[in-house]
């Protein structure tokens, strides 16, 4: 259950970030934020969608826009992805899955027959002022990246 909703504001969190600090959601206030919640480092697709935020980084900061990833991984397993992939951005480590069920991420999934709980790849489009603008769930990688940026470009032209 999500206790996020689209033109409410996000309850504000903290998490352990790789920048060596604890970064909270109300630091970002007067920017846009993307946040972007992916199962886990160093996977197929959670590579693919990180890099994608990456190649387009530049853009979305065009926009007064901050990209942050979450999943539940640890710091030095983020630091290492981001190592690897030349991540710009921070990634935050949510390994007690807090800020995975604010957001309703957290669910129970199957693979190979097998249930497990894991997140379920979702990306939120957070305003200056905290409120929850858009919410893509059940994230498909292929496109993702340039649909929600073309629905903050359209946020700015719409003002």
């Amino acid at each position: 259950m999500s206790n996020v909703q689209v033109h409410q504001p996000v309850p504000d969190f903290r998490l352990p970030a790789t920048n060596g600090k604890e970064v909270a959601l109300s630091d970002f206030r007067g920017k846009k934020v993307v946040i972007y919640f992916y199962p886990k480092d160093m996977t197929p697709g959670c590579t693919k969608e990180s890099c994608e935020f990456r190649d387009f980084n530049g853009r979305f900061a065009g926009l007064n826009t901050e990209i942050i990833g979450i999943s539940p991984d640890d710091i030095a397993s983020h630091d290492q992805f981001i190592a690897e992939y030349s991540l710009p951005f921070l990634l935050l480590s949510d390994v007690d899955q807090k800020v995975c069920n604010l957001f309703g991420v957290w669910k129970l999934r199957e693979r190979d027959g097998q249930q497990f709980y894991g997140v379920d790849r979702s990306t939120f489009f957070i305003d200056e002022q905290g409120v929850l603008v858009k919410e893509w769930r059940t994230v498909q990688v292929d496109g993702h990246v340039a649909e929600v940026l073309a629905a903050i470009e359209q946020t700015e032209a719409a003002k």
